[in-house]
């Protein structure tokens, strides 16, 4: 069914990074134009979501050219729940920035930078074409170059340069396997691609390609051994940044991979799927193995993403409805999860002026709210039932169980505790404990709210999955039958 609902969410970001390029000298109308435009393409997006949910799959042909030849943006279940996620974390991280990103950066484009990430990300999820996948990829990378350097202190320049220079070699990497992919089949539309493979087969060099999308992708999303280049880069730049980083650009990767695997490259999974199933292993085991080893507050919650996005790709290599489900519900966990983990330790940076574990202690006696709020994170990331991880994780080791992957299930199990642990080392050592002395600036006003809102999303997301597993298996039931979706899409022809 055509909507043009489909593109609401994108425009409204991108209209907004374009208007407050002109207003970069005042950052009170930044901050409230900031805000509006965050705000509608979260009404939109909850729009989107339920008029999906009751009128099927929404569609929209750019400039009325029908598929497979014009450029199409798909609008399923799992592409809404995610978009809605994002402007979700979008207008947090906003609200966030206003007390601590500092007046520098936000005469320097801070805010239209944010847009224009946020524009790439939507766009990446709702767009059923892949090489305008590509195109989307570019915009939030463009984007999150900006925010990656502003500030310009030495560790952000260092760190940019890897992380430009990893994205530029995988951009590369990407068009060349689109290129390829384009040679093999004559098309890129997805839903198109599926058909044809599937009349032609999957031949040896197709599954070739697939696996180049995966090690694309799999830079993009931090699997293992692509992730080297992440804990660095996300540790530079400012709270509000690593938590926009963290949310949702390695979950732009994770959905892509989700996407191809599960639509288009879906005859040789026994190949395929195994060695997603395996890299997704290795990924948890050295997510985790980081979380523990580090003191460093931030390092341990990037080396978590690491984790959860093994464990998200699990549930996909598993390929069957509970592993589907659980990589969907644990996906949209993480991406909330994360943005409070980063939020809250922004805050314990801001307070005590370090990183460092060792140097902090006792900021419960002073700042009780963020302490819980942080213990409720840290619980809800490991899965402990009733908070939003328990389902998720539950489902994805039923997955697993159900394909046959004990080994593998099993690794989910243990890492959970890993993960437990290496974020109540982080409540234990700075939160409990003897007030050491405060170094930096012991004011946060401001700063938990946007916290709390995601911590309250978290818990709600737990306490009423009933109330959202419709949502969730409409979303699975797209991803485990290619049909609905190529039926949506190439229904004209």
């Amino acid at each position: 069914m055509s909507n043009n609902l489909v593109m609401m969410p994108l425009i409204f970001p991108l209209i907004g990074g374009i208007l407050l390029i002109f207003f970069n000298k005042k950052p009170i109308v930044q901050r409230i134009l900031s805000t509006i435009f965050s705000i509608a393409a979260l009404a939109v997006s909850c729009i989107l979501v339920w008029t999906v949910h009751q009128n099927g799959i929404q569609i929209v042909e750019i400039g009325g050219w029908a598929p497979p030849y014009g450029i199409t943006f798909v609008a399923d279940m799992y592409a809404s729940l995610l978009v809605l996620t994002t402007s979700i974390i979008g207008l947090t991280g906003v609200l966030y920035s206003f007390r601590t990103v500092g007046k520098e950066r936000e005469y320097f484009f801070y805010y239209p930078a944010v847009q224009f990430l946020l524009a790439g990300v939507t766009g990446a999820f709702l767009t059923g074409d892949i090489f305008n996948l590509f195109v989307f990829f570019e915009v939030l990378l463009m984007a999150s170059y900006v925010l990656m350097v502003l500030g310009g202190t030495k560790r952000q320049l260092r760190e940019s340069i890897k992380y430009i220079a990893v994205n530029v070699f995988s951009s590369a990497l990407f068009v060349i396997t689109v290129a390829f992919l384009y040679a093999v089949t004559g098309t890129l539309n997805m839903a198109d691609l599926s058909v044809k493979i599937s009349e032609s087969g999957q031949t040896g060099l197709l599954t070739v390609i697939a696996i180049l999308f995966l090690i694309v992708f799999g830079m993009k999303g931090a699997i293992f051994p692509l992730y080297i280049w992440m804990p660095g880069s996300y540790q530079a730049p400012p709270a509000a940044v690593s938590a926009l980083f963290g949310a949702l650009l390695t979950k732009v990767g994770v959905y892509a991979i989700t996407r191809v695997y599960t639509l288009i490259f879906i005859h040789d999974k026994a190949f395929t799927h195994g060695i997603l199933a395996w890299l997704a292993a290795l990924t948890i085991l050295f997510g985790v193995i980081g979380a523990v080893a580090y003191w460093d507050v931030k390092k341990i919650v990037i080396y978590n993403i690491i984790t959860a996005v093994g464990v998200i790709l699990f549930g996909v290599a598993a390929a069957n409805p509970a592993g589907i489900e659980g990589s969907i519900y644990y996906l949209l966990h993480d991406m909330i999860i994360k943005g409070a983990l980063f939020f809250l330790a922004g805050i314990m940076i801001s307070i005590t002026g370090t990183s460092d574990l060792k140097k902090m202690g006792g900021l419960i006696g002073n700042y009780p709210l963020a302490g819980w709020m942080f213990f409720l994170s840290a619980i809800a990331l490991a899965g402990i039932p009733p908070l939003s991880g328990f389902i998720g994780k539950l489902k994805v080791i039923q997955g697993g169980f159900e394909a046959g992957e004990y080994a593998i299930s099993f690794v989910v199990l243990l890492s959970s505790l890993l993960v437990l642990y290496s974020v109540m080392k982080i409540f234990i050592n700075g939160f409990w404990g003897e007030t050491k002395p405060i170094q930096g600036n012991p004011s946060v006003k401001g700063m938990v709210y946007p916290a709390v809102i995601l911590v309250a999303l978290s818990a709600a997301f737990g306490l009423g999955t009933e109330f959202i597993a419709p949502f969730i298996t409409q979303a699975s039931e797209t991803l485990l039958d290619p049909s609905i979706y190529i039926e949506a899409v190439l229904k004209e022809q």
